[in-house]
């Protein structure tokens, strides 16, 4: 199979040490391409392994995966590798892993990466799920972001699953392993040289009948994945990928909420929507999945029709009989096929006395089809015609907004927020018009369909212009290199105790030798001996972070957000203080740290062992919303609180949800309703039932369902 691991940290899966390859045992460690020296190996997958590897000419930590050798001799192992370097170098975003570079030494191939220190969304899955819904949508937004740019750059992934997704340690979402991507439109069958192309948990029912695949089988995959995150486990198990391959095809999953009660029907709508069995059936593009689930996260009503549980099907029609699962030569499901048996309608017996009956000839009749003719003709006109204005499913035309001049981020806003879709190509311009739209196609005011592609050409910026080689200059003639080329120079120091050093260059960045356009900002470290300044404390504490941070790099120290703090007297986001005290001494150039303000705590009152009408009081009272579950343990008396969540005295944001649990009658159904939330609830008696989170509104219980 392909790789399963974007590059990075990984928790849980064993400390791989520093096992490099065995020309790396007793001797020095190995660079590729002269340039990259690997440092450890950090994860291994099924046709390659990843190592830490540190870029000699870029002076960075990078993420290097190999080829196995044994593999690239095999024409097709290797197409592979070199499609995965192209399909993911080809694709600049924030969620997705990029590709730097690729190559072949020692007889095998390589592929250069982005290093992201983090962990892969299975292990949080393992080890924390079911996540809450709201984390759970976050994150599969992003993920439909990365995949969203993907599809629109003509590249489908094919292998979406919680091994591919990497959550750095600041929380980013990154999107990785293109190893079996293809550009859309080109074709190729689920397997390949007898092996299977994605994993069986996250397959598609086309992907896993060998069927053509495009960005709906990604949306497909994602909403497994954000089943799995919300109820802790993926919606089919087997023990082996092809009885998990044909559940795909023939089964439809439980629903989320039967699995974990506090995830919301719009969520479970949501998911159950991207999990059609019919890609028709699920959300048309990743970016209307993106955007479902924004509407979801804002509290706003969803584009998805609420799931429902399978209707049996009636024995007066057509019953599927046993289905039959077709398998291909790699021993996974194509079309599945099923034999049905009808049981034919009754025939109405004969009527004794001769045949039918003859009627007399009408003379309104050419009239009435007439009439029906006119009619129809009507109504075409009236359907097609108000499919051009957007009725009836149809697109609606609009009158594209100019862009021009205008900077491109903003343009692609301003065209997607009329349904457009835009298209960015950057080219080569001058100072004055850095990023700014140069040419649109179509041009302004033309009339087109909504979601048509609109081409943006866009200014890169002036002439790119060589990087000289300043180490070992002084800063004057370092700073008067740079700028005479149009670079600009920002100036970082570093202790020496060596004289004759001071005032060198120790190091630059961007490296010597590269090509990078004119107003690009060139870091020099410049050699300085040890001195002590004070930490300036005017337009700091009690200060935005932003005009803190200000402050203290205009007084040459390096700044970090060192952690959040909840605080009654600061207002959130300003500076509580740092670290070291403003006025203490600090080492020029050192780094101080920042603890900002995430202004007042709501504390979590103490309801258990109180009346519910006395714990919704407390609740709100403390600005808090609150979610009721019922149970029957017999344990307290009806109508009290047996157990609450988050803790009695936890500081947490105002507004959010406290989970009470609630002992209620034993012999009778009773209806509440959360005074917070307009969230109504039945019980059932004899049976623990759930309101759903706080703010959405919650389904009614039907009895004897759990």
């Amino acid at each position: 199979m392909s790789s399963t691991f974007p590059p990075g940290r990984y928790p849980g899966q064993g400390d791989p040490g520093n096992r490099l390859p065995p020309t790396m045992s007793d001797s020095p460690p190995p660079v590729y391409n002269g340039r990259y020296e690997l440092k450890r190996q950090i994860a291994r997958g099924g046709t390659a392994q990843v190592y830490l590897a540190h870029d000699l000419l870029l002076d960075r930590p990078v993420a290097l995966k190999m080829l196995f050798p044994e593999l690239s001799s095999d024409h097709s192992f290797v197409e592979r590798f070199r499609r995965e370097a192209q399909a993911a170098a080809n694709l600049s975003h924030p969620n997705i892993v990029p590709v730097f570079d690729w190559g072949e030494a020692d007889r095998t191939y390589y592929i250069v990466m982005e290093y992201v220190d983090g962990e892969p969304l299975s292990s949080i899955i393992r080890t924390q799920a079911p996540l809450l819904p709201m984390r759970a949508a976050a994150i599969a937004a992003d993920i439909a972001k990365a995949l969203s740019y993907a599809h629109r750059h003509g590249v489908v992934h094919r292998d979406v699953k919680p091994g591919n997704v990497l959550m750095t340690l600041d929380g980013q979402v990154k999107v990785g392993d293109f190893g079996i991507a293809r550009a859309i439109g080109q074709s190729e069958t689920v397997t390949q040289t007898g092996l299977v192309m994605g994993t069986a948990t996250y397959f598609s029912p086309e992907q896993a009948q060998g069927l053509g695949v495009d960005g709906r089988s990604d949306v497909y995959a994602l909403g497994v994945v954000l089943y799995e995150m919300v109820t802790g486990r993926p919606p089919f198990t087997a023990d082996t990928p092809v009885a998990i391959a044909y559940k795909h095809v023939s089964e439809t999953a439980v629903l989320p909420s039967e699995i974990e009660p506090r995830v919301p029907r719009d969520l479970e709508a949501i998911i159950m929507h991207a999990m059609a069995k019919q890609p028709q059936a699920r959300y048309a593009t990743a970016q209307d999945f993106h955007d479902d689930l924004e509407r979801f996260m804002r509290g706003q009503p969803v584009l998805a029709a609420p799931a429902t549980a399978t209707v049996a099907v009636p024995a007066t029609i057509a019953v599927p009989a046993n289905p039959t699962l077709v398998l291909t030569a790699a021993g996974l499901p194509a079309a599945a096929t099923t034999v049905q048996e009808v049981v034919p309608a009754a025939t109405p017996a004969p009527v004794a006395g001769g045949g039918p009956k003859e009627f007399p000839k009408r003379r309104w009749v050419p009239w009435v089809v007439s009439a029906l003719v006119l009619l129809v003709g009507l109504a075409a006109i009236i359907y097609f015609g108000g499919r051009s204005l957007g009725y009836f499913g149809g697109k609606p035309s609009v009158h594209l907004t100019d862009v021009y001049h205008m900077p491109y981020q903003k343009a692609e806003s301003l065209l997607r927020g009329q349904g457009m879709d835009p298209q960015v190509k950057f080219v080569i311009g001058t100072a004055a018009d850095d990023h700014l739209v140069l040419k649109q196609n179509p041009a302004a005011t033309t009339l087109v369909k909504k979601g048509s592609t609109v081409y943006l050409t866009v200014s890169s910026g002036p002439t790119q212009e060589q990087m000289p080689y300043v180490l070992g200059q002084t800063q004057a003639n370092a700073k008067a290199s740079l700028i005479s080329r149009g670079f600009k120079v920002h100036v970082t120091h570093e202790a020496t105790t060596d004289p004759a050093l001071l005032g060198t260059v120790a190091s630059q960045n961007p490296q010597p030798g590269g090509y990078y356009a004119q107003g690009t900002i060139v870091t020099l470290t410049i050699y300085k001996g040890t001195v002590n300044v004070p930490v300036p404390t005017k337009n700091v504490v009690g200060e935005p972070a932003s005009i803190a941070s200000a402050s203290l790099r205009a007084a040459d120290f390096l700044v970090v957000v060192g952690r959040y703090a909840y605080s009654s007297t600061v207002p959130k986001g300003d500076v509580i203080f740092t670290y070291p005290r403003g006025g203490n001494l600090a080492p020029e150039g050192g780094t101080v740290q920042l603890i900002v303000s995430e202004g007042s705590a709501a504390y979590v009152p103490a309801v258990t062992d109180k009346q519910l009408a006395k714990a919704e009081q407390l609740i709100t009272s403390a600005g808090l919303t609150y979610s009721i579950s019922y149970i029957v343990n017999q344990a307290y008396s009806p109508g009290y609180v047996t157990s609450q969540n988050p803790a009695v005295g936890a500081q947490v944001d105002p507004g959010s949800v406290v989970y009470i649990t609630v002992e209620q009658q034993t012999t009778t159904t009773t209806t509440t309703t959360t005074t917070t939330t307009s969230t109504t609830t039945t019980s059932i008696a004899g049976a623990s039932g759930t309101t759903g989170a706080s703010g959405a509104s919650g389904p009614t219980g039907i009895p004897g369902v759990g």
